[in-house]
């Protein structure tokens, strides 16, 4: 059985795990080591996370089954003011794809969305990211892409992906 809960602070060490365990998995043909490695700091460092929480008003959801963490997603709902959520971030351990648990994920982040009257969901994707095909599977369609300088000489290069809610 799959538990979906709203992660705290407490729960940032596991989040900087399953990042430290999924992005080398995730990017290792796609980004150099070293982007992946300054990404993995910008993005996941403890100050990063309390910012991204505290101060973007981004929410992380962890999944677990009965033994173990399986992966994450962080979410902002009113996205730019606008009736839209923003996935942020989905990450699932290598083991715990293709098992539904990322659907599981997204299923519940619509819930919430739909729950505070959005009726979009957002996203970006990496353009040479597998999880590309994943997320037109359940719905989303590209609607733009754009390529997003992140500093130290490396560029985040994206397909921007919408799902429209019922």
């Amino acid at each position: 059985m799959l538990n979906i809960y709203t992660a705290t602070s407490n729960d940032f060490p596991v989040i900087q795990k399953i990042a430290n365990k999924t992005w080398p998995a995730t990017f290792g043909e796609i980004l150099s080591p070293q982007q992946i490695s300054y990404m993995l700091e910008m993005m996941y460092s403890t100050a990063a996370l309390t910012e991204q929480v505290a101060e973007k008003g981004h929410r992380f959801l962890l999944v677990k089954d009965e033994i173990m963490d399986l992966g994450y997603a962080s979410y902002e709902l009113d996205y730019k003011a606008q009736a839209k959520t923003k996935i942020h971030k989905i990450y699932l351990l290598p083991e715990a794809q293709g098992k539904g648990v990322g659907k599981l994920l997204m299923k519940t982040i619509s819930e919430i969305a739909k729950d505070n009257q959005n009726n979009v969901l957002s996203l970006n994707v990496n353009r040479d990211n597998s999880a590309f095909q994943f997320y037109k599977n359940i719905g989303f369609e590209q609607v733009g892409e754009e390529n997003i300088d992140i500093g130290d000489g490396f560029l985040m290069e994206d397909y921007i992906m919408e799902k429209q809610l019922a």
